[in-house]
Formats: C-alpha cells, sequence, structure tokens
C-alpha cells in the first residue's frame, strides 16, 4: 500500500443562512446598531472600560469559535481619533485576548483582524475587532516571513514600521513589528499614526491583521480598494514602483520629529 497523503484543510466554511441574518449597517446607515444597545447585548467575555469582548451572535464559520471586540461605546469613533490612554488600553485588551485564545491549545490558529469602512469586508458602522479560533485550519501556514519585510519608515529598538516590498495581497501594505509584549504601547502609537494616514491619504477602508510568528507580534495595515483582477484570478501580486515616495511621505508627515536611526 502506497503512502497515504492526508491534505490539511485550507479552506472557511461560511454558514450564508446566518450571513443573510446579519444586521448589516455599514451600507444601510438607517439600521440600527447593535452596538450601541449596551443594555442588550449577551455573551459578554470579558470587558474593561467600554471595551468589550463578545461571542459573536452571527457566528457564520463553520468550526469556529467567534467573538467580536466592541471598541467603545462610540458609533462614530476610530483607531485614529482615540484618546492615547484609550488605544493604549484597546490595543493590550485586544492583543492579551488574542493570546491568551492562542494559549488555550484548542485551536489549530486564531485569527485576530479588524475590519473598518465599505471597501473592509465589514458589516457593522461601530468600530469593533474580530477574534476567530480555527478549529481545523492554521492560517501561519500560508505565511511567508518575507511579507513583513519592508523600506523602514521608522526603526527603534522596541518596533519597526516598514511599508512592505513583498505585500501579501499587492500595493501598499504597512507593517509593525514587536519582539517584546512590553512594547505594546509603541505598537499601539505606530498603528494609529498610519490608519491616521491611510484615511486623510489614501482610503476611508482598511483592515488590520495581526500575527504571531517567530516569536514577534506583526500588525499589517492594509488600505483597501476594489480587489485587483490580477491577483483574484491569477494571485499575482503588484508593487508599485512608488512605494519609496510613499514611505518617505509618512516619515515626513509623523516621524521628521524623530531623532532614531532607520537602520
Amino acid at each position: 500500500m502506497g503512502v497515504i497523503h492526508i491534505k490539511k484543510q485550507t479552506h472557511l466554511k461560511f454558514r450564508s443562512q446566518i450571513g443573510r441574518r446579519k444586521p448589516e449597517n455599514i451600507v444601510n446607515v438607517e439600521n440600527a446598531c447593535p452596538f450601541c444597545d449596551r443594555e442588550s447585548l449577551e455573551g459578554i467575555i470579558a470587558e474593561e472600560d467600554s471595551i468589550l469582548l463578545l461571542k459573536n451572535k452571527y457566528p457564520v464559520i463553520e468550526n469556529a469559535d467567534q467573538t467580536v471586540l466592541v471598541e467603545s461605546d462610540h458609533c462614530e469613533g476610530d483607531l485614529s481619533t482615540y484618546s492615547k490612554d484609550h488605544l493604549y488600553r484597546l490595543v493590550r485588551f485586544g492583543i492579551n485576548q488574542w493570546l491568551s485564545f492562542e494559549q488555550s491549545g484548542r485551536y489549530q490558529s486564531v485569527l485576530f483582524f479588524k475590519n473598518h469602512g465599505p471597501l473592509s469586508g465589514g458589516s457593522m458602522r461601530h468600530p469593533h475587532m474580530q477574534i476567530i479560533g480555527l478549529y481545523d485550519v492554521d492560517y501561519q501556514e500560508n505565511i511567508d516571513i518575507a511579507q513583513f519585510e519592508g523600506i523602514p519608515i521608522h526603526i527603534d529598538t522596541q518596533v519597526e514600521l516598514n511599508l512592505s516590498t513583498k505585500p501579501r495581497a499587492g500595493f501598499i501594505e504597512f507593517n509593525v513589528i514587536i519582539s517584546d509584549l512590553a512594547a505594546t504601547h509603541r505598537l499601539a502609537d505606530h498603528l494609529q499614526n498610519i490608519v491616521h494616514y491611510v484615511r486623510h491619504h489614501m482610503s476611508d477602508s482598511y483592515n488590520l491583521f495581526f500575527y504571531h510568528c517567530e516569536g514577534k507580534i506583526a500588525v499589517k495595515i492594509v488600505p483597501r480598494y476594489v480587489m485587483s483582477p490580477i491577483y483574484v484570478g491569477f494571485s499575482l501580486v503588484q508593487v508599485p514602483d512608488s512605494i519609496e515616495e510613499r514611505a518617505e511621505q509618512v516619515r515626513k508627515l509623523y516621524y521628521s520629529h524623530l531623532s532614531q536611526s532607520l537602520t
């Protein structure tokens, strides 16, 4: 008998019936926001001030534990406008909850991400993130460490911010990388700067994706537009020839007052 090769599962199954029931308001803004009605929220897992982690009421992915991290009680808030105190609390809370899911040993991998804006793939306007524990799929098998390399914008002993030269999906992707959880506040500062830049100079839609690999925490900030058909059809990633200029623009706008070396 020959060797039997067991193919690992690589696709997530989407529950269409549940998806149809989701109370979307990111486009249909007249629809009521369930996250604003705090008294009726159920399935609270953890909370800190106005930050809540809830069981997702509409678990559209099979074989997964889905949660929603409600960022604040302000429906129009955003990472780019939060006070530093709230920003630091939110990022620390989110990372701690995500790592707790990982350390439970229950999942093949745990997704932690944020959608913002009509082109981000999200359905709710209220600022939130998602933590999803996957029982059958390991996202890290699709990760190449080279996707976090890039043109330096700011680097010091605690954190690296760069503009990816080998983006996962193409065009512009910013990476923020830390090796020590003690640098979470620094990570949050860079996230706020780049989200502010994206919303004011690129697109009102963006995603954040958190990764835990090779002992580091990396976050990709991805401005969202209509997806390239070349990527959709052929998985060919495009990199613009203007990324050096883009990196320099961010450097001048947000980091020209800093004296740290970029090497």
